[in-house]
């Protein structure tokens, strides 16, 4: 199945990331309101994924020091989970972070995805911590032109 997806430039694009991150993180995973919203929220690139009109995905992604992006808060809805959709949501929030610049993108995967990110190219650089009640592990991954995104 093919989703599309797009910066979220819109108040209703915004406002869709926001329900889907709503849905996932704090009615499912039973995050607090008080963390998943955060200071980072209006200054990142926000990736919206819809299905038809429906929104099903999002992540955000803010560029670092050193070249290096850091993706945030990917989340697809459960009933799109293994459809396909996180890996064509990872390809448009690296493909985001290759156009501001970044050569690397990092990001805190909850220790259950981190197989999926694996499968992507990222590796883990270090050991597991808790976030918002969550098991964490940071990976990393290289963009280059192995991945198709930027040249060397």
């Amino acid at each position: 199945m093919t989703y599309w997806t797009k910066v979220a430039a819109s108040e209703q694009e915004h406002s869709d990331c926001a329900s889907v991150r709503h849905h996932v993180f704090i009615e499912e995973q039973g995050v607090s309101p008080s963390i998943e919203r955060d200071q980072h929220d209006e200054s990142a690139t926000h990736i919206i994924m819809y299905d038809g009109k429906t929104p099903i995905g999002t992540g955000r992604v803010r560029l670092l020091a050193h070249n290096e992006a850091k993706i945030e808060r990917v989340c697809v809805v459960k009933e799109k989970r293994r459809s396909g959709a996180g890996k064509q949501l990872m390809t448009a929030l690296e493909e985001a972070s290759a156009s501001m610049g970044a050569k690397a993108a990092k990001l805190n995967a909850q220790t259950h995805a981190s197989y999926f990110y694996e499968k992507l190219g990222y590796t883990v650089t270090s050991p597991e911590f808790i976030d918002a009640g969550i098991p964490h592990v940071t990976m990393s991954k290289p963009l280059t032109s192995k991945s198709g995104l930027i040249a060397d």
